[in-house]
């Protein structure tokens, strides 16, 4: 079986050791280190490590003091940690559709969703590439929206020389598939002077020094055994990507022209950081995408569903006050016809022959 992702942190044995040899293992020097590298990655003056990435989109919208009604709008296509966030924090969320050519949220249907009792603007950048922040942000600003970045996929990714997380609160998740990991963790990128000083004190249970109280905070930190993990894939991030982006390009390559699938795309003024290769299995091909994630299983290639269902669509969410769906169409047929194919950079040549020969022979192409 080719895998889905391969998960290799052998580089920080040296890292780890260290913390361990040290006997202080919390949050430590280590942490302070993996955030002056990210904040470089970022392009911006801070970043706060939390224990996860959603623990990083609570406390981004905890920063916000939003009041009770006030209004998240963001995708329905993503993981359910984005929508679970914004109800932990006590926030609304409601929901703008996207696009099928970046599987990103559409500026023109936020734009819609937009109303008095909305208050934040969250866009997920979706498999590595960023959504259309040259539309989002301004539409942001000018309805006096903070923004808040769900960029768990995304790290390194760039729009018109930008990198996510710098365009307003920037939310990272550090998880064991990640393009960078921790085995879990997250990261917080801000320009805000006040609102990184907020978020280092609420992680630390509301704590400016020890005993000394400011709020009633969290524990959110990051020990320092999980920051000696990143801080190596961090140093080789570009070499990590590029990795990434040469596979991306041999499949495109192989797999472009063929009835029934759509290839992704890199649009202009973007970069790719390829957290997922996520085709689209269209309605003109001789199986349907099920059939289809079946049949590469069959021959040893992995693969993944990247969601199956637009993140309301749950018995568990269908009757909270605090979930208002839509309509959005373009979610619901992309939930129903994406499936990611493996892009890591663990692929060698020959799997990549085999991933393009195995999609081939499915589709009858």
């Amino acid at each position: 079986m080719i895998p889905i992702t391969v998960v290799d942190v052998r580089d920080a044995e040296p890292l780890v050791t260290e913390v361990l040899k040290s006997g202080a293992i919390a949050q430590g020097p280590m942490v302070k280190r993996l955030e002056e590298a990210f904040a470089s990655v970022a392009g911006v003056p801070h970043a706060i490590a939390v224990n996860n990435g959603t623990t990083a989109l609570v406390a981004s919208i905890q920063a916000l003091d939003l009041q009770p009604g006030d209004e998240v709008v963001t995708t329905p296509f993503t993981f359910v940690a984005t929508l679970n966030a914004i109800l932990e924090a006590g926030a609304t969320a409601r929901f703008a559709d996207i696009r099928a050519d970046d599987f990103c949220i559409d500026p023109d249907a936020v734009a819609a969703q937009i109303g008095p009792r909305t208050k934040v603007l969250m866009p997920v950048h979706l498999y590595g590439q960023m959504a259309d922040m040259g539309r989002l942000a301004p539409l942001a600003k000018e309805h006096g929206l903070a923004l808040v970045e769900d960029a768990a996929q995304a790290v390194g990714a760039t729009f018109d020389g930008r990198p996510a997380g710098s365009y307003g609160i920037g939310c990272f998740s550090l998880y064991a598939t990640k393009n960078v990991t921790t085995a879990e963790g997250g990261m917080i990128t801000t320009s805000d002077d006040a609102i990184a000083d907020y978020l280092r004190v609420s992680r630390n249970q509301g704590m400016r020094a020890r005993y000394q109280y400011e709020m009633a905070g969290h524990n959110y930190r990051m020990t320092d055994l999980h920051a000696a993990v990143g801080i190596p894939q961090l140093e080789k991030l570009e070499q990590l990507t590029e990795a990434r982006r040469r596979n991306a390009e041999t499949l495109s390559k192989g797999l472009s022209g063929i009835t029934g699938l759509q290839v992704p795309e890199v649009l202009p003024g973007r970069t790719h950081v390829w957290h997922q290769y996520t085709v689209l299995v269209t309605d003109d091909a001789p199986v349907d995408r099920d059939e289809f994630a079946a049949k590469l299983t069959e021959k040893g290639i992995g693969n993944g569903i990247y969601y199956p269902k637009v993140v309301f669509d749950y018995d568990c969410y269908r009757d909270n006050p605090n979930v208002i769906a839509s309509d959005v169409p373009v979610a619901t047929r992309v939930a129903r016809q994406a499936l990611s194919l493996p892009v890591h950079p663990k692929l060698t040549d020959a799997e990549l022959d085999t991933i393009v020969s195995a999609v081939r022979e499915v589709l009858g192409a």
